[in-house]
Formats: structure tokens, C-alpha cells, sequence
């Protein structure tokens, strides 16, 4: 296997990484956010942020970091896709 082509295997890898955590941390922290908020039930991330005592808006803090990591990701998508179009 030419190298070029494990590096690329390696990237396309770190990317799918990065787009399943930054979906699993938005979902988490801004679902708890908003099931707590409605409805006064802590459930996954919320749950564990209060048996640690954290103040409520840490749940958002969790959302915004899944949010970070999803722009990340397109980002580094949307450069990659504009290299491959150059000559």
C-alpha cells in the first residue's frame, strides 16, 4: 500500500472521529439542556454533571464544545474538498 494513500486512510479516519464525538456531545449537552429545562429530569450528561455539582449551564458549555468540533470538522472538510479541486 502506497504511503499517500495511509495517510489519506489515517485523515478520512481523525474526520469521521471528529464529526461522530462533536454529534454525540451537541446531542447530549444541549438534550439534556433542554429535557431538564422542560421537564425537570437529568438524564446522560446532565445526570453526571449533577451528581458532580456543576451549575446547570454546564450542560450548554458540553453542547457548545459537540458544536466546536462539528465546525472543525466541516471546516477542515470544506478545505480539503477546495485542495483536491486545484491543479
Amino acid at each position: 500500500m502506497p504511503k499517500e494513500q495511509l495517510n489519506t486512510s489515517e485523515t478520512n479516519s481523525g474526520q469521521g472521529l471528529l464529526w461522530l464525538f462533536g454529534a454525540i456531545l451537541s446531542i447530549q449537552g444541549f438534550g439534556s439542556a433542554i429535557t431538564e429545562a422542560g421537564w425537570n429530569t437529568s438524564f446522560g450528561v446532565a445526570g453526571l454533571l449533577r451528581a458532580a455539582h456543576v451549575p446547570e449551564w454546564g450542560t450548554l458549555l458540553v453542547g457548545c464544545a459537540g458544536a466546536a468540533l462539528l465546525a472543525t470538522a466541516a471546516r477542515r472538510r470544506y478545505t480539503k474538498s477546495r485542495a483536491g479541486r486545484r491543479p
